[in-house]
C-alpha cells in the first residue's frame, strides 16, 4: 500500500510539473489532493490574488507584421492599463498560476520539440506577478515556443488577430 501511494504521488508531482506524461496520470492526479508545498518551490502556488497587491505588467510585442506590435501596460488586482484585452488577459493569468503553474517559466531544458517556425514575432514580459519579479521571453521558434505562447493568449496576441 505504502508504495502505491508513493508510485501515485510520484506520478502526480511528475505530471504537475510537466516532467512527465506517463498513462494514467491524469487519473492519478484525481485521486491526490494538490496542495501547494510551500517553502521548497516545487509546487508553490497563490490560492488567489494576494489581496492589495497589484500586479503590473509591461507587455513588449514585435515583429507579427501587425497592428498589434508595440507595448503594453496590464494591470490586475484593479485591472487597468493600456492592454486592449486587459480583464480577459488578467483572469487568463490568474487561471495558469492558481493552476499551479508559472505562467512565464520557460520551455524546460531538454524538452523535445517539434521543428516548426510559427512565425517571426516575440515578445516580453516584464514586471510583477504575485509578488514576484518577471522578466521572460517569447518567441513561436518552434513546437514548444508557439505551444508556451497560445498558452498566454489573450495576454500576448493570437497567431490569426489581436
Amino acid at each position: 500500500m505504502p508504495q502505491r501511494i508513493l508510485r501515485t504521488a510520484a506520478a502526480a508531482l511528475a505530471a504537475f510539473s510537466g516532467l512527465a506524461a506517463a498513462p494514467g496520470t491524469a487519473q492519478a492526479l484525481d485521486r491526490v489532493p494538490l496542495l501547494p508545498l510551500l517553502g521548497d518551490g516545487l509546487l508553490t502556488r497563490p490560492a488567489a490574488p494576494l489581496a492589495g497587491t497589484p500586479h503590473r505588467l509591461t507587455i513588449e510585442v514585435r515583429g507579427t507584421g501587425r497592428a498589434v506590435d508595440g507595448a503594453y501596460r496590464l494591470e490586475c488586482g484593479p485591472t487597468g492599463g493600456t492592454h486592449p484585452q486587459a480583464a480577459r488577459a488578467c483572469e487568463r493569468l490568474a487561471e495558469l498560476s492558481t493552476l499551479g503553474g508559472d505562467p512565464f517559466a520557460p520551455v524546460p531544458a531538454g524538452a523535445v520539440c517539434t521543428f516548426q517556425h510559427g512565425g517571426n514575432a516575440t515578445a516580453r514580459v516584464t514586471g510583477r506577478w504575485y509578488g514576484r519579479p518577471v522578466d521572460a521571453r517569447f518567441s513561436r521558434t518552434d513546437g514548444c515556443e508557439i505551444a508556451r505562447w497560445n498558452d498566454l493568449v489573450p495576454v500576448l496576441p493570437s497567431a490569426g488577430g489581436a
